[in-house]
């Protein structure tokens, strides 16, 4: 569109904002505990998306009268699609040939994203974006190209309504504030602390409003009507608020954490206010911020934002799905940085810029001559080899299944539900305990002995643990090991949920406090799904008190970056805490490859005797 008009500006300083935005969300899924609000970066690209895209629409509008929105479209097409194609086709084929794990939704992964509705997918299908554990994969990210490109498709035609029907450009703003308002609104009215926000967090309605704010911006603040000679003060209280506005947001992307209800109920608005204030101050010419924030690093980073933000995903899954990250995590890191920036120039370099001024067109002709080019030419054998990946990703996406596991992730999903089941079960039947006990004397009487020989443990110790009132809380690991846990401790209560985080629990162990389900021994098994500081867990040891008796079961996820910190702030808090006590779970198995199933993490039927053995000789120490 930019060619076209007459006294369009690029301002440069926009690729520095691209810049911060990209590196705040790449660094929120490769340091998640130093960029805890790197995932804000998006509601950043989102304002600025909002504002270029309105400002390009007014300047067409006020050169021409009008708005030709099927070159539009066209061009943000050729713009998006190449890229976003060649990432899919070669995520399904690496899928296909190495990862066949994730073949599982594959192709309503694809489809969905080529329609641009995957974050309406996502959210039918119960993905969550904050389980950093079991919810990840190469698609995930999918969900914000979505919501901006049903944006694209939209905000054309309502621009020329607006234009046509309100025409005044002042009521016009205060209409797109208004539905921008509306927008954060219903995110805080549909968001439900302590449950996952992914349905607030990915949908259309509840995100609209960064880019809404945009675009509005546009219409006060429109780029080729603003004087670059400004008096002096002026400059200065420009360059003040522009500072202060940067700054602010630098300290929400470094601190900002996605759990915190504020979020939700206003906090990612005030930081779309924010973005709006950089994004006017820069572009400014009057200004020195556009100036600031533009160098070589950020140029280089902000021309090929798109591309980096739309690669980070497939190569961070597919890198940590083969290595251990867990130790060396930073030089696994700089790793994953390198291999993300690789790719995304390879792409930028022979997909994004040459498909950017091809004639479409000329496309038939284009394949007929590289399809009759001689065989050892750069053109013959770069059309073999893209069209063979194409293949084998078609061949993923055909054959690939729709809500089915392989078969052991469905022998550890079974395993987790079974147990989980039960657990919820015993739980109800708590209060009919004395019958059932009597009910199964006979059984219990053959039991002692074959526990004892399972689960390596003597009969004083099963007769102890018989006895013992054990409140076990934490997330699918406990589920997977629940069983054995429970045949050794018959009066334990086990609450365990898939994907559960450390620091929602404080919440909800208050909950089963208020109930008045907490014994006097807890059992916590966290921290395979995300990190956690130390205050987290001190919220925790504010609602259990002094006076209870907790084990903290420590992690085995060497997949995952965070286990190394997660099992250093499980040992601090037992040296912090004197009723506090550490099960060593790493270090006991963490030269037993075949304790686990494929994940790594999740014991198997073998593992989880010893995960069981291990949990009860530490607890019954005391006892």
């Amino acid at each position: 569109m930019g060619n076209r008009l007459k006294h369009s500006r690029y301002i440069t300083g926009f690729d520095g904002i691209r810049s911060l935005a990209v590196i705040g969300v790449i660094l929120y899924h490769l340091m998640p505990t130093q960029m805890r609000g790197g995932y804000l970066g998006v509601a950043v690209f989102f304002v600025v998306s909002g504002y270029l895209i309105t400002d390009l629409l007014l300047q067409e509008w006020n050169q021409t009268g009008r708005i030709d929105i099927k070159q539009f479209y066209y061009r943000r097409m050729k713009r998006l699609y190449p890229a976003l194609v060649t990432m899919l086709i070669g995520a399904s084929a690496y899928i296909t040939l190495f990862q066949r794990n994730l073949l599982n939704n594959l192709r309503g992964n694809v489809i969905s994203s080529l329609l641009y509705v995957n974050n309406w997918w996502q959210i039918n299908h119960g993905m969550s974006y904050f389980d950093r554990f079991s919810g990840e994969s190469p698609f995930t990210h999918i969900w914000s190209l979505a919501v901006e490109t049903q944006n694209y498709l939209l905000w054309p035609i309502v621009f020329v309504l607006l234009i046509k029907l309100v025409k005044n450009k002042g009521k016009i703003f205060l209409g797109i504030v208004g539905a921008a308002l509306f927008s954060a609104i219903l995110m805080a009215v549909l968001y439900v602390p302590g449950q996952d926000p992914t349905r607030v967090y990915y949908g259309t309605d509840t995100r609209l409003f960064s880019i809404l704010l945009g675009g509005a911006l546009a219409f006060i603040w429109p780029s080729t009507r603003l004087k670059g000679q400004i008096p002096l003060q002026a400059k200065r209280i420009l360059n003040g608020i522009g500072l202060g506005a940067l700054l602010l947001l630098l300290v929400s992307l470094l601190f900002l954490r996605n759990d915190l209800s504020f979020v939700y109920y206003g906090g990612i608005f005030l930081v779309s206010l924010l973005s709006v204030l950089l994004v006017a101050i820069t572009a400014h010419p009057g200004a020195s911020l556009n100036r600031w924030l533009t160098n070589p690093v950020f140029d280089w980073i902000g021309k090929r934002s798109y591309g980096i933000y739309l690669y980070q995903f497939p190569v961070m899954i597919f890198y940590e799905a083969k290595i251990n990250v867990a130790n060396h995590t930073w030089l696994h890191t700089m790793m994953e940085i390198i291999l993300i920036l690789f790719v995304t120039e390879l792409s930028y370099r022979y997909v994004e810029r040459p498909l950017r001024i091809f004639d479409y067109r000329k496309t038939f002709a284009t394949l007929k001559t590289s399809f009759w080019a001689p065989i050892k030419s750069r053109r013959k054998i770069g059309f073999i080899f893209s069209s063979l990946i194409t293949l084998i990703a078609l061949i993923g996406v055909i054959i690939a299944p729709t809500n089915k596991a392989d078969a052991d992730q469905q022998a550890l999903q079974q395993q987790i539900e079974q147990n989980k089941q039960a657990a919820e079960k015993k739980t109800t039947d708590s209060q009919s305990a004395e019958t059932d006990q009597s009910g199964q004397t006979t059984e219990s009487s053959q039991k002692p002995l074959s526990i004892g020989d399972k689960y390596n443990l003597n009969n004083r110790e099963v007769t102890k643990a018989k006895k013992m009132k054990v409140t076990a809380f934490g997330d699918s690991v406990l589920l997977a090991g629940s069983k054995g846990l429970t045949e050794i401790f018959p009066k334990m209560t086990v609450d365990g949920e898939v994907g559960r985080q450390l620091s929602d629990s404080p919440a909800l162990l208050q909950t089963l406090k208020d109930k008045d389900e907490l014994n006097e021994t807890i059992l916590l098994s966290l921290g395979t799904n995300g990190p956690f500081s130390q205050d987290d867990f001190a919220q925790i040891m504010n609602v259990l008190g002094s006076k209870r008796q907790v084990f903290v079961i420590n992690t085995h996820v060497p997949t995952r970056r965070w286990q190394n910190d997660v099992n250093a702030n499980l040992a601090a808090a037992a040296k912090q805490y004197k009723n506090v006590h550490l099960i060593d779970w790493y270090d006991f198995s963490n030269n037993h490859i075949d304790w686990f199933y494929d994940d790594q993490v999740h014991p198997n039927d073998a593992g989880s005797i010893q995960y069981c053995h291990l949990i009860a000789k530490e607890l019954l120490k005391g006892q």
